[in-house]
C-alpha cells in the first residue's frame, strides 16, 4: 500500500497530554521536595570514609569451615525461595480461577480483594509477622514469600485466564464436555506458557527476597549477613555478599535456560 492509500492517523487526545503533564509534574515537586545532597557524595571526608569502609571487605574470607558455612546458608536460601515459590504456585493457581470469573463475578470481586491484601504486604512485613508466630528460622520466610508471591501470581494467572481466547473451551464444552475437562484440556494449555515464565521471573525475585528475609532472622544468607556486619567483620560479610551474588546469577542463567528451552 502507498503512503497516499493509507488511512490518516487517529487523532490524539488530550487525555494524554493530560497525564504527561501530570507525570512531569510529579517527578519534579518530588526532586523538590525531597532535600538530595548531591554535593556530599563528592567531599573529600565522604570519599575517604567510603574508600575505608569497602576497603575493610577485602580480602574475602576463605576458610574452608566458613566456605562451608556459607554454602549452607545459600542452600538454605535456594530452598526458602524454591518452596516459597513453589507454595504461591499451589495458591495462586486455586484463587486465579474464581478471581478470573470461572465462577461468579461476586467471588471474582472478593478474591481479587484477597489476592490484593496478599500483594500489597511486603514480603519483609510478612517475614516479621510470621516471625512472632512461627519464631525464628526459615520457615517463617519461606511463608512470608509463599504469602507476597501467592498476591502477586493469583492476580497474574488470574488476567492470563481471563484474557485467553475461548472459543476451544466452548466448542468441547458444545459437544458435551464436562466444564473441568474442557477447562483443562482447552483454556489452560493455552495459558500454562506464560504461567511458567511469570512463575520462573517471580523464582528469581524470591532468591533476592530470601537473602533479605534473613536480615530479620528468617534463617540463609541474608542472617549470615546480618550477624557479620552487625559485630564489624567485613571480611566474612563479602564472603557472604559475594555467595549473594553467585547464587542470584545461577538462578538468572538457570532462568533463562528454562524460558529457552519452553520456547522451543
Amino acid at each position: 500500500m502507498t503512503v497516499q492509500g493509507m488511512p490518516p492517523p487517529p487523532p490524539r487526545g488530550w487525555t494524554g497530554w493530560l497525564m504527561a503533564l501530570l507525570l512531569a509534574a510529579l517527578v519534579v515537586a518530588s526532586f523538590i521536595t525531597l532535600d538530595l545532597k548531591w554535593a556530599e557524595f563528592a567531599t573529600p571526608g565522604a570519599l575517604r570514609s567510603m574508600a575505608e569502609f569497602l576497603g575493610g571487605f577485602a580480602p574475602p574470607e576463605l576458610g574452608t569451615p566458613f566456605l562451608l558455612k556459607t554454602a549452607t546458608g545459600a542452600l538454605e536460601t535456594l530452598a526458602m525461595s524454591a518452596v516459597g515459590t513453589l507454595l504461591a504456585v499451589a495458591a495462586g493457581l486455586v484463587l486465579a480461577i474464581p478471581g478470573a470469573g470461572r465462577l461468579g463475578m461476586p467471588l471474582r470481586g472478593a478474591v481479587r480483594v484477597v489476592l490484593n491484601v496478599l500483594r500489597s504486604i511486603p514480603e519483609l512485613v510478612w517475614a516479621y509477622m510470621l516471625l512472632i508466630a512461627a519464631g525464628l528460622g526459615p520457615f517463617a520466610g519461606t511463608l512470608a514469600l509463599a504469602a507476597h508471591t501467592a498476591g502477586v501470581l493469583g492476580r497474574l494467572f488470574a488476567d492470563a485466564l481471563e484474557n485467553a481466547p475461548l472459543h476451544a473451551e466452548h466448542s468441547l464444552r458444545t459437544n458435551g464436555t464436562p466444564v473441568l475437562a474442557a477447562f483443562l484440556y482447552a483454556t489452560l494449555p493455552q495459558t500454562l506458557p506464560q504461567m511458567l515464565s511469570y512463575t520462573l521471573y517471580r523464582w528469581e525475585n524470591n532468591i533476592r527476597a530470601a537473602a533479605v528475609l534473613g536480615v530479620v532472622g528468617a534463617g540463609g544468607l541474608g542472617q549470615m549477613l546480618k550477624y557479620h556486619l552487625s559485630l564489624f567483620q567485613m571480611q566474612p560479610a563479602a564472603t557472604v555478599i559475594l555467595a549473594m551474588l553467585a547464587l542470584v546469577a545461577l538462578v538468572d542463567a538457570a532462568s533463562a535456560a528454562t524460558r529457552r528451552w519452553l520456547t522451543k
